[in-house]
């Protein structure tokens, strides 16, 4: 039941990274990176990782993915224009492209011992870990929450009309 789970859930992973690749329109592109996102937690929790899963879905596919999600909404990107795209990563990229597909396949096809995988004798608890997090990592936890806050001020900034000017000053030239 597992294995059937997991190449479900990759299947959907794979798809919408794909698809979030193929979008012209940048909401459909942050839809995609929900749809992955959220299988990634449903993968996490597959492997036994189920604080990791809520943190992937309260994080990842909540928080940041609404923000993300506001801040295209705020800049208001309309439709692209669609290219033909270089002439160089065609002649030269998708060649590359199917010969590193090609060394890979082939390498992992000759290879007779992946290894295994095994669970650590030591399973951490929720608890031991939100001390750690909260703890020893707090300023990296802390920065990362900036970081955020002043990318969405940034683009509240980029999406004001008049390049950056006050309503006042633009509305002074459009009276001369």
């Amino acid at each position: 039941m597992h294995v059937i789970l997991f190449v479900v859930f990759a299947g959907f992973c794979l798809g919408g990274a794909i698809n979030l690749l193929l979008q012209s329109h940048p909401i459909n592109s942050a839809l995609s990176l929900i749809v992955v996102m959220s299988s990634l937690a449903v993968l996490y929790l597959l492997l036994g990782a189920e604080f990791l899963a809520a943190a992937q879905m309260i994080v990842y596919a909540g928080a940041i993915m609404v923000l993300f999600t506001f801040v295209v909404m705020l800049l208001n990107a309309g439709r692209e224009e669609r290219t033909l795209g270089s002439r160089a990563a065609g002649i030269i990229g998708f060649p590359a492209v199917v010969a590193l597909l090609a060394v890979l396949a082939t390498v992992l096809l000759r290879t007779r011992d992946l290894g295994t995988a095994a669970l650590s004798q030591g399973i951490t608890s929720t608890e031991e870990l939100s001390t750690v997090l909260f703890t020893k990592l707090l300023l990296p936890f802390e920065v990362t929450s900036v970081l955020i806050l002043i990318a969405i001020l940034g683009a509240v900034a980029l999406a004001r009309h008049g390049n950056g000017d006050s309503g006042g000053n633009q509305e002074r030239t459009e009276a001369k």
